[in-house]
């Protein structure tokens, strides 16, 4: 049969088809954000309601500084649904290999890879739907939204590191990642057409990250389009991060776009 024309499975695995002795590996970083009653946990939340209206938001939580990565019952909320959905997708077979508490309170983050090809997308659908289904067990919703809260709050982004055998071979820094960086740049406009809706809400050159209009990339730099880690530089060889997708972008069609870029043009 056909595939319908929201199945962008397909057309990705074409295109991972075409080279498999590039052996593509991709690490996906998916962000999200907890609510409860409207608000992200650990926000103030209030039973006071304007006139003829609903509950309405009262305040806001303390800067953000001190929940990346933090452990402590001030800081850190949602702890309990982050490693049961972690446990589910390991006993799924999915292959996650980390989670952190985010910059902004209520928003976490968990790693899916390494993985070949189609099968980071594959992974990722996946588990983006065994955390809903954790969410819906403890009454909270998952937002996916690039920016879920306006103003001086971090968004939420899907990071992508890649890589091809030839990056991770000896001296594959200067013959593979650059390169492949180069390529990236002269196709951005292209890609961030493809890296998620209300990105341009994220990209702004604030919060860690770079203006939706602009390329830049540099080494072991948050604020950059593309970061090459420092390992990466000293070794001369590894991966390289995407750090313009969005919270909300399709794996199958972010991977097999980065591919294609690299690889087959």
């Amino acid at each position: 049969g056909e595939p319908i024309p929201s199945n962008t499975r397909t057309p990705a695995e074409k295109l991972f088809n075409e080279k498999l002795d590039e052996e593509p590996w991709f690490g996906i970083e998916q962000e999200y954000t907890l609510f409860k009653d409207g608000v992200p946990l650990g926000w103030p939340t209030s039973s006071a309601r304007s006139f003829g209206g609903p509950t309405v938001q009262m305040g806001f939580p303390g800067p953000q500084g001190p929940y990346y990565c933090s452990a402590g019952a001030d800081v850190a909320f949602g702890r309990d649904i982050v490693e049961e959905h972690l446990v589910m997708c390991l006993e799924a077979g999915i292959n996650v290999s980390g989670i952190n508490a985010e910059v902004m309170p209520g928003q976490w983050e968990y790693q899916v890879g390494p993985c070949t090809g189609i099968e980071s997308g594959d992974d990722l659908w996946m588990s983006r739907y065994i955390l809903n289904r954790v969410c819906e067990k403890h009454d909270v919703t998952v937002s996916l939204e690039p920016k879920p809260v306006p103003g001086d709050w971090n968004g939420a982004g899907c990071h992508t590191n890649y890589s091809t055998k030839a990056m991770r071979e000896k001296g594959g820094f200067d013959k593979a990642i650059i390169p492949a960086i180069e390529k990236l740049d002269k196709k951005h406009a292209e890609h961030i057409a493809v890296y998620g809706k209300d990105n341009e809400k994220r990209l702004t050159g604030k919060h860690e990250t770079q203006s939706i209009d602009k390329f830049s990339w540099g080494v072991a730099h948050r604020g950059a389009s593309v970061r090459v880690g420092n390992q990466t530089a000293s070794d001369g060889f590894g991966y390289l991060e995407d750090r313009r997708p969005a919270s909300n972008m399709d794996p199958y069609v972010v991977t097999s776009k980065i591919f294609q870029t690299t690889c087959l043009e």
